[in-house]
């Protein structure tokens, strides 16, 4: 009897494939008449390459939330909603972290289930510090004061520099994507001068880094000693990943006295509407993103789970140094980006502006003009 095959596609990282690979491995022990295969993509692909086109080849797909609102248009993806029980699907939306659950449920139906489950966070070097008797910073203007001394890794290529200027659009209250407008002006001026003031203390290499890249480079250098807001990875709280281990923290309270918020990231696993075995690739879903299987075999593997479970489980914060409830608030706090269909044409183009605009100067008030047409010609796509 030939084996009944699925493939999936996820992206280039330990957190994103290590543990797809041994919970696939552990079903097809359980169901030896299933063979699950995935390939991996690079982060920059896995936020370009279009899930439309994707969910023609793959049965099983690891998506960006913001991808829903083409999901929902394209039907590219099953409603998930219909094919799970509620009890199943009221224990996903009770133990969503933050609003990973929802982030994926549009236009009445869920595209996706929330795998995997992240928001830009502090981290740093416990033992330079320690070594050097600085305190951790905890406000702003500590994180300010840090960047003079040259300590200060920040991922800072055009989409991460957006997630940041989403941060400090709402430590000064304000509201994205009304009236046509991606932030109110005044709001944006402010902005604009906060992001300028701390870039230009930080070390022209970032704006060639990824989280990733800072991760890796905080890891293997002693150079940079603390990283005050990139979406976390687990993966390098914990002993024996990298060459040095970081230890994971909540965002610094702004000016205002209020914690900076954070942009929601994480991923989701949906199932191709194409799929040609749908009865195991939903078996599969269901199963790997179940309390059980997320707070132990994935996240023992590597992961970094979207279930609540994983985030408050005792074993799972001692294996990577307290990473989940140590950043739980921050997560639970965290902006939700828009998902209309042609959301990911302004989020592509618009930090290019900022990147620009913090790396050569420039006009604020064409920056912000400038957005605003990308925000307009995207909410027409």
């Amino acid at each position: 009897m030939d084996k009944i095959v699925l493939n999936g596609i996820t992206w280039s990282h330990s957190r994103g494939i290590t543990p797809l690979l041994a919970a696939s491995q552990r079903f097809s022990e359980l169901n030896p008449e299933i063979e699950i295969n995935w390939k991996k993509r690079t982060l920059q692909e896995f936020a370009d390459y279009p899930v439309e086109k994707l969910a023609t080849k793959y049965d099983l797909l690891i998506i960006d939330h913001p991808w829903v609102g083409c999901a929902a248009a394209t039907k590219c993806v099953l409603p998930l909603d219909e094919y799970f029980s509620k009890a199943y699907l009221k224990d996903q939306l009770d133990n969503s972290v933050g609003s990973s659950y929802s982030s994926y449920y549009y236009e009445g139906h869920l595209w996706a289930l929330a795998i995997d489950a992240a928001t830009p966070v502090a981290s740093y070097r416990a033992d330079l510090f320690e070594k050097d008797g600085q305190p951790i910073p905890e406000t702003f203007q500590d994180v300010i004061a840090l960047g003079k001394k040259g300590k200060l890794a920040v991922p800072s290529i055009p989409v991460d520099l957006l997630m940041h200027f989403y941060m400090f659009c709402l430590a000064y209250n304000g509201e994205l994507f009304l009236d046509k407008k991606v932030i109110d002006r005044e709001i944006g001026f402010e902005v604009l001068h906060v992001m300028k003031e701390l870039w230009s203390l930080v070390d022209k290499k970032m704006f060639n880094c990824n989280p990733i890249a800072i991760a890796e480079l905080m890891t293997v250098t002693d150079d940079y000693w603390y990283c005050p807001f990139a979406f976390g990875y687990s993966n390098y709280s914990r002993s024996g990943f990298s060459k040095h281990q970081l230890t994971y923290t909540d965002l610094v309270v702004f000016d205002n006295g209020t914690p900076l918020i954070s942009t929601l990231g994480g991923t989701g696993l949906a199932v191709s509407t194409f799929a040609k075995h749908q009865k195991w690739a939903i078996e599969f879903a269901q199963w790997v993103v179940s309390p059980d299987i997320q707070s132990t075999l994935y996240v023992q593997s590597g992961g970094q789970p979207g279930h609540r479970s994983a985030w408050i489980n005792e074993e799972a914060n001692r294996i990577c140094n307290n990473f989940f409830i140590n950043t739980l608030a921050t997560l639970d706090g965290s902006y939700v980006r828009p998902r209309y269909n042609g959301y990911l044409y302004f989020q592509d183009h618009a930090g290019i502006l900022l990147q620009e605009y913090l790396l050569q100067g420039g006009n604020p008030e064409k920056v912000l003009q400038e957005m605003n047409k990308l925000y307009q010609k995207s909410s027409k796509a």
